[in-house]
């Protein structure tokens, strides 16, 4: 018996084999769950979600276009007739200092963020409402709670930052229509993302700071993702959990 039986979900930026959209939507599929994968590239997308079982399916979607995600959205409910998850995964990083941070890199990584969240968001939101019944997961960051000092710059600390206000006053407004939204901030996890970016020293430094005394995997973010995306969660709506080792113990 699957924590997820019978739902069905979308999992975006999904499609990087060590990432912590597939690790996540790994483990959904593992509780019962139909998932989508949506990616920048059709076919990573097309060929991470078969790698999870005949009946997920892998769709192009560039969350930072509004057309894009509402017809992603569109062809889901017309196969599925209804979406019951939506985990907000898709995201990028620079490691830029203060200064560096050019108006490029504030609108990539705020767009992808931040505008992607809330595009992904809006466009799942009517149908969760109709129902009366949804989940949504945001992922934040360590980053915007202790001010950067992992690997991205203020601007990804600003993006995710801004992802929980976002969280918050979504699970605020949607929570009479018993649609949940909440958010996960990882700490340093081990994914591509940061894969051979760090010297010997800069590891050394990060573990250290970490309680645990180990980086986390994506499996552990997908654990919390399975948690807030399952009725073990019901009653939480508007919440921030920290997935880090104890990173934040002051």
């Amino acid at each position: 018996m699957g924590l997820l039986d019978g739902r069905f979900a979308i999992v975006t930026g999904a499609a990087s084999p060590r990432g912590l959209g597939k690790g996540t939507a790994r483990l959904f599929a593992e509780h019962g769950a139909t998932v989508a994968i949506l990616d920048l590239d059709a076919e990573a997308a097309r060929a991470a979600a078969a790698d999870l079982g005949p009946q997920n399916l892998g769709l192009a979607c560039d969350v930072i276009d509004k057309g894009a995600c509402e017809a992603a959205v569109a062809a889901l409910l017309d196969r599925w007739d209804r979406i019951d998850v939506l985990v907000n995964n898709a995201g990028i990083t620079q490691p830029l200092k203060i200064m560096d941070i050019a108006p490029e890199n504030y609108e990539a990584v705020l767009d992808v963020n931040l505008r992607g969240t809330l595009y992904m968001s809006q466009a799942v939101i009517p149908g969760m409402r109709a129902r009366g019944f949804g989940s949504i997961v945001n992922l934040s960051s360590v980053s915007a709670q202790r001010g950067g000092g992992i690997f991205g710059g203020p601007h990804y600390s600003a993006a995710k930052a801004g992802i929980l206000g976002l969280t918050k006053a979504m699970a605020r407004e949607l929570a009479p229509d018993n649609v949940r939204v909440n958010a996960i901030c990882p700490g340093f996890i081990a994914t591509d993302i940061t894969a051979g970016k760090l010297t010997p020293q800069m590891n050394k430094a990060i573990l250290d700071g970490i309680p645990m005394g180990r980086a986390g995997e994506a499996s552990d973010v997908a654990g919390c993702a399975l948690f807030l995306a399952s009725d073990l969660s019901a009653y939480c709506t508007g919440t921030e959990v920290d997935v880090n080792g104890g990173s934040l113990i002051h």
